[in-house]
C-alpha cells in the first residue's frame, strides 16, 4: 500500500516556522493583517472563509472578516478592493471566488494591489513567476511543491503530469515545476480534456498530480507501479450516512494506493497546505511591506 503524505503535517511545520517571523512583524507595531473578502452565502466559501479565518487566529495573522451579500455591485466591491489597497493595516487582500454572475472576477482580482495579492492571482504575479522573480506565488501550486519536498519527493529530474490545465492549479504549478530552482528542475507534461489516450501519458510520469474536479477519475490501471500521487481534487458526492448529506472524495480513486509508492488523501492532503501557503504569503507581504529582511 502506498504511503500517506499527511498534509497536516506538513502544514503545521510551516505553521510552526512562521511563528518567529509573525512575531518580529508584530514587533513593528502593526502585526501581519489578512483582509478577507466574502461576497454572498455560498456554504463553501463561507466554510473555507471561516477555516482562513481560524488559521489566522492560531498563528497569530490579524484578519479583517468583510461580508456583503451577493447583491453588491462590482463598483462598491472594486471601492471596497481601493480602500483596503491603501490600509497599512492590511498585508494581503483576498476575495473569495466565485463572485456572483454580475460581477467580473478578473477584473475584481486585477485591481488588488500585487504586494497585496496573497492569492498569487494577479497577472503581474503570474508574469513574474514566469519569469522565476520574487513574487506571491498561487497557494495551490505553491503548497504542491511543499508537499513534494517536504516529504522526501523532490521533483527535480522527474516526470511530472498534471492532470488540469486551471489558471489556479494547473498552469501555475507547471510552471513553478520547470523552474530552474529548489522544487523545480521537472519535466512536466499537461494532459486535459483534449489529451487522447490520457492513461498512455499518465503511465508514464514519476510523480502524477490530479487537479481536474472530477470524482475518483485516476484509476489504478492509469499509474505505474511506484508512482507519487498528489490528489488535488476536492469533490463533494451524496452520502446519505453523513449528517451533512455528502462526503469530500478526490479525483483519484482510492484503489490507487494499491499501486502507488505514496499519495495524498483527501481531506487532509494538499487542503491544509493550501490554506497554509496563505498565511505564508501574508506573513511575505508584511515583511516586505515593512522592510524585514
Amino acid at each position: 500500500m502506498a504511503e500517506l503524505i499527511d498534509g497536516t503535517v506538513i502544514a503545521q511545520a510551516i505553521q510552526d516556522e512562521l511563528g518567529p517571523r509573525i512575531q518580529r512583524i508584530a514587533g513593528t507595531g502593526i502585526p501581519a493583517g489578512l483582509a478577507v473578502v466574502l461576497v454572498g452565502e455560498n456554504p463553501a466559501s463561507i466554510s473555507y472563509v471561516t477555516a482562513k479565518e481560524r488559521d489566522c487566529e492560531k498563528v497569530g495573522i490579524r484578519s479583517f472578516d468583510l461580508r456583503h451579500p451577493a447583491s453588491i455591485s462590482e463598483t462598491d466591491l472594486l471601492a471596497l478592493v481601493d480602500e483596503l489597497n491603501g490600509n497599512d493595516e492590511v498585508d494581503g487582500i483576498l476575495v473569495q471566488l466565485p463572485l456572483p454572475s454580475h460581477i467580473e472576477s478578473d477584473r475584481v482580482l486585477e485591481r488588488i494591489a500585487p504586494e497585496k495579492d496573497v492569492d498569487g492571482f494577479h497577472p503581474l504575479s503570474l508574469g513574474r513567476m514566469l519569469l522565476g522573480l520574487p513574487t506571491l506565488l498561487p497557494c495551490t501550486p505553491q503548497g504542491v511543491v511543499e508537499i513534494l519536498q517536504r516529504s522526501g519527493n523532490d521533483p527535480d529530474g522527474k516526470h511530472v503530469v498534471i492532470i488540469g490545465r486551471s489558471n489556479i492549479v494547473g498552469k501555475p504549478l507547471a510552471t513553478l515545476l520547470t523552474l530552474k530552482r529548489p522544487g523545480g528542475n521537472a519535466t512536466v507534461t499537461v494532459c486535459h480534456s483534449r489529451t487522447p489516450d490520457i492513461a498512455a501519458v499518465t503511465r508514464s510520469a514519476d510523480i502524477l498530480v490530479a487537479a481536474m474536479g472530477v470524482p475518483g477519475f485516476v484509476t489504478p490501471e492509469m499509474v505505474r507501479p511506484g508512482v507519487v500521487v498528489i490528489d488535488v481534487g476536492v469533490n463533494r458526492v451524496a452520502d446519505d450516512t453523513r449528517k451533512s448529506g455528502y462526503r469530500l472524495v478526490g479525483d483519484v480513486d482510492p484503489a490507487v494506493a494499491s499501486v502507488a509508492a505514496a499519495m495524498t488523501p483527501v481531506p487532509g492532503g494538499v487542503g491544509p497546505l493550501t490554506r497554509t501557503m496563505l498565511l505564508h504569503n501574508t506573513v511575505v507581504a508584511a515583511e516586505r511591506r515593512r522592510g524585514i529582511t
